[in-house]
């Protein structure tokens, strides 16, 4: 059974990259207890599209603006809340990082892209990062 409402179960992420000579650099953020590196991710919020809600999670959990690329790098799916939550995953190619953030709480660090699939600890969310040199070039 459902603990939250059915929009909690609808949610968008955001893979912050730039890119560095001919390496991609991903930021990776802590988790709220900070005891694991993730992505930005939460509730697509009603008044924002998917991949405007992903940009705005960009800028409070990691502090970071830029421009999305066109289309979704992919979905994957985990458990919360007594159910399964579908997550649209956007790439943003970043242009500003700033010194303060909403959740400057959180640490960052700009790791490349074979170390980023590393520290992520969702099966779903690694396979997606496989695909991120080729959207990169595809789309970047």
């Amino acid at each position: 059974m459902r603990e939250q409402a059915d929009y909690y179960y609808e949610q968008s992420a955001v893979v912050p990259v730039r890119q560095q000579g001919n390496q991609l650099k991903v930021l990776m953020i802590t988790s709220r207890s900070g005891k694991r590196w993730i992505i930005p991710k939460g509730i697509i919020e009603a008044d924002l599209s998917p991949a405007d809600s992903a940009a705005k999670e960009a800028l409070e959990e990691a502090g970071v603006v830029g421009v999305l690329l066109p289309g979704t790098l992919g979905t994957f799916h985990y458990k919360k809340w007594g159910d399964i939550c579908n997550v649209q995953v956007f790439v943003l190619r970043v242009t500003e990082v700033l010194d303060s953030w909403l959740e400057d709480f959180r640490q960052r660090a700009w790791v490349d892209w074979e170390e980023a699939m590393r520290r992520i600890e969702e099966p779903a969310l690694q396979a997606l990062l496989q695909r991120l040199p080729d959207h990169w070039e595809e789309q970047g």
